[in-house]
């Protein structure tokens, strides 16, 4: 019978995102650090062994993320950890490989965010966290995150080194940043959507740069405890904060949050974000 279709097994039944809390901030800026970390930690050994383990893991904890249909917190977490660890060296591959000054690869990078962005809006008419309840909108997500992870790799390195700023000025400088929209969407109604990606984005170099003060040598204005110190510390507390949203399942959104709007029902938030990041004539 028409219309009698049963929906795609392959389809998520529900967000497969975690719910934004203060846990998820404090997990995802632990797993910036902790994918600095490693990133490094792996090239100083061997560059055919990053390569294949940063590629080989993004690769494995996203197939694994989309083949699962809910959102579970130890898949969730790994690949974002995957994606931590293989965009930054994306990033890092621009700049040492082909050369790339940092403001190139900056630029770069947040165009490809732009594009990113304005792909999935127009094509699914909402950018929220809260609407990633089909495939393709749970691709536009990871992509999304790639996207972000690499150029917060940029920025950071660019504020860092280009700046002069070290890595620990640059840290806490970020760490001001960070807090420009949660008090512009608390204080001043900004836009909730472009609050949380302009966070997002902030996070990646708010955690690389603690982990370059803490893992770098002192030469390079580090306090020298070594990448694969600071890459296997992060990856304890990390592990032990997604155990603890497992057993209390506080990190699951609720069903009443998801907004499966389709394309034609563009609210006004997303509409706002849409034309921030629209080129201008």
């Amino acid at each position: 019978m028409r219309g009698s279709a049963k929906p795609s097994k392959r389809e998520p039944l529900a967000a497969k995102v975690p719910e934004i809390t203060a846990l998820f901030w404090v997990v995802k800026i632990l797993t910036t650090g902790m994918g600095e970390a490693t990133s490094d930690f792996l090239a100083n050994g061997s560059l055919a062994v990053a390569g294949v383990v940063g590629f080989g893991g993004f690769c494995f904890a996203l197939w694994l993320q989309f083949r699962v249909r809910r959102y579970y917190s130890a898949v969730y977490w790994l690949a974002a950890v995957s994606v931590a660890v293989f965009g930054t060296m994306a990033a890092d591959g621009l700049h040492v490989g082909l050369g790339l000054p940092y403001a190139a690869t900056v630029t770069l990078y947040a165009l490809f965010l732009i594009v990113v962005l304005v792909a999935w809006y127009r094509s699914e008419g909402t950018l929220s966290i809260h609407s990633i309840t089909t495939r393709r909108r749970e691709l536009y997500y990871w992509c999304t995150v790639l996207a972000t992870f690499a150029l917060g790799t940029a920025l950071g390195d660019f504020a860092a080194t280009t700046l002069n700023m070290g890595f620990l000025d640059a840290g806490l400088a970020f760490t001001v940043l960070i807090a420009v929209p949660l008090l512009a969407w608390w204080k001043f109604g900004m836009n909730s959507i472009l609050a949380f990606w302009f966070a997002y984005v902030v996070t990646r170099p708010l955690g690389a740069s603690f982990a370059d003060y803490l893992g770098k040598s002192k030469a390079l204005g580090g306090l020298d405890f070594g990448d694969g110190t600071v890459a296997a510390a992060a990856s304890v507390v990390i592990i032990a904060l997604v155990g603890y949203a497992i057993a209390t399942r506080s990190d699951i959104q609720r069903p009443d949050q998801a907004d499966p709007a389709p394309a034609a029902g563009r609210d006004d938030d997303t509409m706002r974000l849409l034309s921030v990041n629209q080129p201008q004539d």
